[in-house]
């Protein structure tokens, strides 16, 4: 077993020489015809020559250059259609800007309605609370059971009170039925 490592071995080296040999055969024999011919140059000036490269085809040039003028009209194009939305952009932004002011001036405005209506309301029911009853209730048996019923709503109970006592029986069950049933459709959850 021993000698048939060493026979496949001196085999392996043999055939590795043969390789080696070969290879410096074929780079051997181009080196030599390479180095003999030398580069191309001009006898006086001691550059090298340039490569005689032909004229493209006339049509071919002609394609180009029409592909080419092509492709710069689509640049022109293409940059005017980028600066005509990057100035259509800053537009919409103002415009979003300008009506987000608006909108926060009509909200402030909205509130100061609200606020207004709210205190007018106020100040009508405390008018009325500082009535006389019998007036009051005279002046309640005349108002829609609704517009009635939400005086009443605001009113502190007692003269709320006062006042239902003064009106008729059937005013004051209209309000009465308006007063229960205002939240009754309110969800419960």
């Amino acid at each position: 077993m021993g000698r048939r490592k060493r026979a496949g071995r001196g085999t392996l080296f043999v055939l590795a020489m043969l390789f080696a040999s070969s290879a410096a055969l074929r780079m051997g024999a181009g080196v030599g015809t390479a180095l003999a011919s030398g580069p191309e140059t001009d006898a006086n000036s001691g550059e090298v020559a340039p490569l005689n490269c032909p004229e493209p085809p006339i049509a071919l040039a002609e394609a180009l250059r029409k592909r080419a003028e092509q492709v710069t009209t689509q640049e022109a194009a293409l940059a005017d259609r980028m600066a005509a939305l990057a100035l259509a952009e800053n537009a919409i932004e103002t415009r979003v800007a300008e009506m987000a002011a608006v909108e926060a001036k009509l909200s402030a405005t909205l509130s100061l309605a609200d606020g207004a209506a709210e205190d007018d309301l106020a100040r009508l029911t405390a008018v009325y609370e500082a009535m006389k009853p019998k007036d009051a209730s005279a002046l309640f048996e005349t108002m829609a059971p609704e517009f009635a019923a939400g005086f009443m709503g605001r009113m502190r109970p007692d003269s709320a009170a006062a006042v239902m006592t003064g009106l008729s029986s059937k005013a004051a069950y209209g309000i009465s039925v308006l007063l229960a049933g205002r939240n009754a459709l309110v969800p419960k959850e």
